[in-house]
């Protein structure tokens, strides 16, 4: 960007909550569009959950944190990673990427800094109250539309039962692990199935005494290549059903093999039924005898714990990999209600009873959410400058149910799997709707703005 954009003061005055990956794309797409607007970042940084140790403090980022899946399916639209990036970027290249991304496009001063957003509540005159609070003051804003982009891992989910017994040693959350020097020296338990557990288990198998994997409920280990070349870069056409993902998944997980002969229990589900899991590394070091595999389990057990087989392994470590909360500590759980992450959303982003409350990047894809939350962006600038009209209330609930319903068939119940999104499907599926949503805003049709504003 060469000059500033030119706001346009008659368009909804917008708050954007956050300045994650989220947070920055729905910004942008506000600022390019006129739309006058705040972002509220409670740290001093950009960057969300890809900057390590977040002056936010909300941050999961760990040393060897890197994207799972490639650059060019991470990148926002119009602005590619940098050509000498590896085809999965470590944490530091993405925020970097990230910083270069606000500072191109021109709209940094456009975020307030170590301001924490304590309260979104309707305004009784019609749209939204935000309170902040900064380092000087608090101050209460009052906007026509508020965008809800604080993350999704950030609120750790700890498991739900207490198991019987006692445990010696120390228990952290995979939200609190930062490097293998955490690990070094200690008898250590990893508990869980995702990404984190497997690439914690990896680094623990270089730096700790002994490693322990507890999984539950088997999970199919895809590989992040396929022939030589990034596996997510072998694509259908997004206009293919949900089957036609399920088969790249299944077909990428007989490639990579079973899990079952090196101990990991045999999956339930079918590929596809589940969020994928990646790791290049995790065979070899369960082969190399240094992470050893063990089920759910059963009790603690002083220096030790007991697993629900009956075998019983030497820990003063556990590190607890059991997934995060969605959590909005600045709405009332009356308006957003998030029972096992559980908030039914139309496209994943509007709620047909808050007016002007819009959620960008909560959703766990089948890829990257960063060019989906740009999409979101995008689609939310267009519904308040007017160019976009929603459909009629009544069909947006009923579009809102069928796909909620769909998701619950499609995955396995757990509450990991309630945002759950097939990344190209979903960016075809806003594209068509945003262009019927253009016809409706033509002349003579009732415009954003005015639905805005009721």
């Amino acid at each position: 960007m060469t000059a500033a954009i030119p706001v346009n003061e008659s368009l909804p005055r917008t708050c954007v909550i956050g300045a994650g990956s989220s947070g920055i794309a729905a910004a942008k797409a506000l600022y390019l569009a006129g739309v006058p607007f705040d972002c509220f970042e409670r740290g001093s940084a950009i960057g969300g959950n890809w900057l390590f140790d977040n002056p936010n403090g909300l941050s999961a980022c760990y040393e060897t944190l890197e994207i799972n899946t490639s650059c060019p399916r991470m990148a926002f639209s119009d602005f590619p990673m940098p050509d000498d990036y590896p085809p999965y970027a470590r944490h530091d290249q993405v925020h970097a990427y990230f910083e270069k991304y606000v500072d191109y496009f021109g709209f940094r001063d456009k975020i307030t800094f170590d301001t924490v957003v304590e309260e979104v509540t309707r305004d009784l005159g019609g749209g939204w109250l935000v309170r902040t609070r900064g380092p000087d003051r608090e101050r209460v804003g009052r906007y026509d539309a508020v965008l809800v982009a604080n993350g999704h891992h950030w609120d750790p989910r700890w498991p739900d039962c207490a198991y019987p017994g006692s445990f010696d040693g120390g228990q952290i959350h995979a939200h609190d692990y930062r490097s293998g020097d955490q690990l070094a020296g200690h008898d250590v338990l990893v508990i869980g199935a995702g990404n984190s557990a497997m690439d914690i288990a990896v680094e623990g198998s270089y730096r700790a005494k002994s490693v322990a994997l507890s999984i539950r409920r088997g999970q199919r280990v895809l590989q992040k290549y396929l022939f030589g070349h990034p596996s997510d870069q072998i694509t259908l056409p997004a206009w293919l059903p949900w089957w036609a993902t399920a088969l790249r998944l299944r077909i990428g997980a007989m490639t990579a093999g079973g899990l079952h002969k090196y101990g990991l229990p045999k999956p339930a589900h079918k590929p596809g039924q589940s969020h994928p899991v990646q790791s290049d590394q995790i065979r070899a070091r369960i082969a190399a005898g240094r992470v050893t595999v063990r089920p759910g389990i059963e009790r603690f057990d002083g220096d030790g714990v007991v697993f629900v087989d009956g075998n019983r392994a030497k820990a003063d470590l556990i590190v607890w990999a059991t997934g995060y909360k969605v959590t909005f500590p600045f709405l009332d759980p009356a308006l957003a209600a998030t029972d096992d992450n559980d908030l039914p959303l139309w496209k994943r982003t509007v709620h047909p009873d808050l007016p002007g409350l819009f959620f960008v990047g909560l959703m766990q894809p089948i890829g990257a959410v960063m060019p989906l939350a740009e999409a979101q962006g995008a689609w939310i600038a267009q519904t308040l400058s007017g160019r976009y009209a929603l459909p009629p209330q009544g069909e947006v609930r009923r579009q809102m149910a069928k796909e909620h319903e769909r998701n619950k068939r499609q995955f396995y119940a757990s509450p990991r799997h309630t945002m759950e999104v097939d990344f190209d499907h979903y960016l075809w599926d806003l594209a068509r709707e945003q262009a019927r949503g253009q016809q409706r805003a033509r002349p003579g049709r009732r415009r954003g703005p005015s639905r805005m504003r009721r």
